[in-house]
This record gives structure tokens, C-alpha cells and sequence, in this order.
């Protein structure tokens, strides 16, 4: 197991942040994934911070993440967004990923929207189709919440029953609807990375009822329910996955479908801010 979150780093990132974060608490915090960080594009923002300048955090080593934290406002409410991730596949622990979600907490943050860039398991499912989760299968045994229990992170034993809240979920679908954004719901399951998963593996996915497959967002979704945050999380699916699409499947892919499915993305973000 890698050595355990230090509370001290966290002190370091939130001491970090520029006194205007801390004005009032953001109605929603966003965390985008690969490609996702495009439906932000024009904001007017009110502060911007880079990962390099965030203690524990750092630049982030993987393309399609942008690496900076913004804060804006939107219908009058003020919303963080971390544009890209880390993810525990890049070997720097759980500090990196589980600091995003952290800082959100402290800053009073009510709501947690997820986003990721995913394989199809579902054949339905095809590149540029957006995925409401509303269930995960964590098929790593990884979770950050082992080690010593951090203040503020929940009980030793949280509850997962509803992971992803139903209400946000619900709020999402009303959303999309309104703005005329197809979404289709579905299970989620997360793999450790960074290889993409074997024909024989998604098979088997597939016996689970697995939708769609990826290497993050599970690890932030624990982390904020077990904090009392509302979660929620979208997949723009960008590939089918292996053994199902014949094709040999890489990164250049993932990017290029959601750059053709950012209209849609960047809709669904604008709608369900002027709805929180």
C-alpha cells in the first residue's frame, strides 16, 4: 500500500489558493477529464491557478489535461473547476488525486460533477455518446480512502449505497432533456491503468453489466461521498471498447472524439450550472 496521505500537504494546497476562492463557497465544484476541459472555453474567470503552483498537486503528465484550477461565476453562483486530473496510474500516490476533492470540500463546496473520458462496453454505446453513471464496480481493490482517517473525510466505514446522488442524477437527466443532449445512463467499472483492458477482460465487464470502462473518477466519487457531497459523474464515450470496435485502440482516439462531441459537452456543463 503507498504511504498514506499526509494532512500536512493538504494544509500546504488549501494555504495555497488566492483569498478570493474563500470569498463565499462555490455552489458546485468539476472535475473534467480527458478533452473535457473545452466546455469551459470563454469564461470569465475570476482566478486561475496552475497544478504546479498547488503543493501535492503538480502539473499534470498526461495530454488532454489542461493542469489548472478556475474559478467563475455563472447565473450568479460561483463554480471551481479543475481542468484535468490525476489519476494513480501516473505512480505519484493518492495525494494528487485525492486533492482536488479535498480543496472542494474546504472551500464549502455542495456538489461534486465528475467527467471522464471512457470505453463503450455496452455495444449500444458508440464514440461521442454521453453516459450518466449511476453505479461503479471498482475492479482494483484500490481505494483512497485506505490509511489512517483524515478529518473531514467520513466515517472508517462509509456508506455506498448511493454513490452517485440521485437527485443530482436526476437534475443531470432534466438538464440534458431540456437542452436536447441525448444522455443514457449506466454502470461504470474503473481499472488501474494505464494499459487499456483486454478483450478477455471486457467480456467479462460485460457479464457484470458494465456500460463503460475507465481509469479514473471512482477514487474522486469515494472520496466525495464519503465526504457528504452530492456526486455526480458523466463519460463521453470515445471508443468501443476492446474486442468490441476491432480496432487498436489509443490516446489520439479518446482526444479526437471528444473534441467532435465538445458542442454537446459544453451544453450539458452551461445547463446544469444555470441549475444548481
Amino acid at each position: 500500500m503507498p504511504a498514506p496521505i499526509d494532512p500536512a500537504m493538504l494544509d500546504q494546497a488549501a494555504r495555497a489558493l488566492p483569498p478570493v476562492f474563500r470569498e463565499r463557497p462555490p455552489a458546485c465544484g468539476i472535475i473534467l477529464g480527458s478533452g473535457w476541459s473545452q466546455s469551459l472555453a470563454h469564461r470569465e474567470v475570476l482566478a486561475r491557478v496552475p497544478y504546479g503552483a498547488i503543493p501535492g498537486l503538480g502539473a499534470s503528465s498526461v495530454v488532454g489535461h489542461a493542469g489548472e484550477l478556475l474559478l467563475f461565476e455563472q447565473a450568479g453562483k460561483r463554480v471551481a473547476a479543475f481542468c484535468g486530473r490525476h489519476h494513480w496510474y501516473e505512480g505519484a500516490g493518492w495525494t494528487p488525486v485525492a486533492l482536488p476533492v479535498e480543496l472542494l470540500r474546504r472551500l464549502g463546496a455542495a456538489r461534486l460533477v465528475l467527467t471522464n473520458a471512457a470505453g463503450g462496453v455496452n455495444p449500444s454505446l458508440g464514440p461521442g455518446d454521453l453516459l450518466l453513471i449511476r453505479d461503479h464496480i471498482n475492479t482494483t481493490g484500490l481505494n483512497p480512502l485506505q490509511g489512517p482517517v483524515i478529518p473531514g473525510w467520513g466515517p472508517r466505514f462509509p456508506d455506498q449505497s448511493h454513490v452517485y446522488a440521485p437527485a443530482l442524477c436526476d437534475l443531470l437527466l432534466d438538464c440534458a432533456e431540456r437542452a436536447g443532449i441525448p444522455l443514457r445512463e449506466g454502470i461504470y467499472a474503473f481499472t488501474s491503468g494505464p494499459c487499456f483492458e483486454t478483450p478477455a477482460e471486457i467480456r467479462a465487464y460485460a457479464g457484470w453489466g458494465v456500460d463503460a470502462v475507465g481509469m479514473s473518477t471512482v477514487p474522486e466519487a469515494l472520496l466525495g461521498n464519503a465526504m457528504g457531497l452530492e456526486v455526480a459523474a458523466v463519460s463521453c464515450i470515445t471508443n468501443r471498447a476492446a474486442g468490441i470496435g476491432g480496432k487498436t485502440l489509443t490516446h489520439d482516439e479518446v482526444l479526437e472524439a471528444t473534441a467532435a462531441a465538445a458542442p454537446r459537452m459544453r451544453r450539458l456543463i452551461e445547463a446544469l450550472l444555470d441549475a444548481v
